[in-house]
Formats: C-alpha cells, structure tokens, sequence
C-alpha cells in the first residue's frame, strides 16, 4: 500500500505492508544544470519570468529559488494555468509558456508563443508553437535569438529587394537606364537578398 504527503521541499512516499512500515522514500525534481544560466539569459533580455507549477508552495518555493525564479504560482491545476496566462496576456505584451505535460496543454494553447519540450508529452508538443529537440530551458532562449536574428535577416532583404527599384524605377521612367543593366540589377537584387540569407548559416547562440 502507498501514500503520499509533501514535507518541506520534498515528497515522501510511505512504503508499507498493510500496518508495517518498511520504507520512506523523500523524492524532489532535480534542476538540469543549464536551468539557472537559462533564466539569467532571459531576465537579461529584459523577459519577465513566471513558473506556474501544481506543486505545493514549499516545493515551488525551493525550486524558484534555485532556478533564479523571483515569482511563482503555486498549486495551481492545469485551467488555473491557462487562466493565469490569459491575465498575464491582459497586462499587456506577449506571453510565452514552456512546457512538457499533458497539463500545460490548455496553457500552451492560451500563450502568444509557446514552446513544448520534445521528451514531452504528445498532448504538449500538438499544443505548442514550436518544438525544442534538447530537453534544455536553454533552447528557448536560443529560439529567441534565433527568431530575432532571422526577422533582422528579413528586414536586410527587403531593403535589398526594394533599393534596385528605387534607384531603377525614376531611371528607366526618364529612359535613362539600359534594359540590359535592369535586368543585371534584379538579377543583383535576387543575389544580394539569397547571400544575405545563407548568413543566418553562421548563426550560433550566445551566452552558452
């Protein structure tokens, strides 16, 4: 027969046989190394970090501490998780949510972006926006810089691909640019906006 209670930051599992004591098993989650660095990197991007756990407070308490964690809901079921993301989202900017289980489903869809770890559950990883292959809080900010890196990649190739035609457009209308030096130049402005883009090949994240 088992039971279970929470004592201070760890669960106890009472292993017994019938009225006879035979065993007590203390179990806690264990912090995966990268996780403290991880939410320095996001606090240092100006990122507000919440964890919403079921756990009980004492539990949560221990672990937002180590994890770096100033503000954490505690005992809270998975549509309390999504609720809290939607009051988040009431506060204004853009709300992102991690998770792995089953629970954080109804909370991964409520988020502007959302991010299922890829050992998780399958009701996680349908619910998400993107997958992260590694099972690392780090991943997530590596998503970021990535998705800021390629939007800067997207605004670089649109200037390539409108200045031809700024410069071209007044040119040809005025009869002063050759036929064969425009089509030289859209074929420039289709390389131009190519090359920029294989750049993003070199991207590596920061901060690891």
């Amino acid at each position: 027969m088992f039971w279970h209670c929470s004592v201070q930051v760890k669960t106890v599992v009472v292993l017994a046989d019938g009225e006879q004591l035979l065993a007590l098993l203390a179990i806690a989650d264990a912090l995966r190394p990268t996780t403290r660095l991880a939410v320095e990197r996001l606090r240092a991007k100006g990122i507000r970090v919440v964890m919403l756990t079921g756990d009980n407070a004492e539990t949560a308490a221990s672990i937002a501490h180590e994890a770096g964690i100033d503000e954490f809901r505690a005992g809270i079921l998975p549509g309390d998780k999504a609720a809290a993301i939607a009051e988040l989202r009431s506060a204004g900017g853009l709300v992102a949510m991690v998770g792995d289980g089953i629970n954080d489903a109804p909370a991964l869809a409520a988020a502007d972006v959302s991010f299922a770890i890829g050992a998780g559950s399958d009701a996680a990883v349908e619910a998400a926006d993107l997958t992260l292959i590694r099972s690392d809080l780090s991943s997530v900010v590596d998503a970021i810089e990535l998705s800021r890196a390629t939007l800067g990649k997207i605004r670089q190739n649109l200037f390539f691909a409108f200045i031809y035609n700024i410069l071209g457009i007044p040119l040809a209308a005025f009869g002063m640019l050759n036929p064969v030096f425009a089509g030289a130049a859209m074929a420039m402005s289709s390389v131009s906006v190519v090359s920029n883009s294989l750049l993003l090949k070199r991207w590596r994240p920061r901060g690891r």
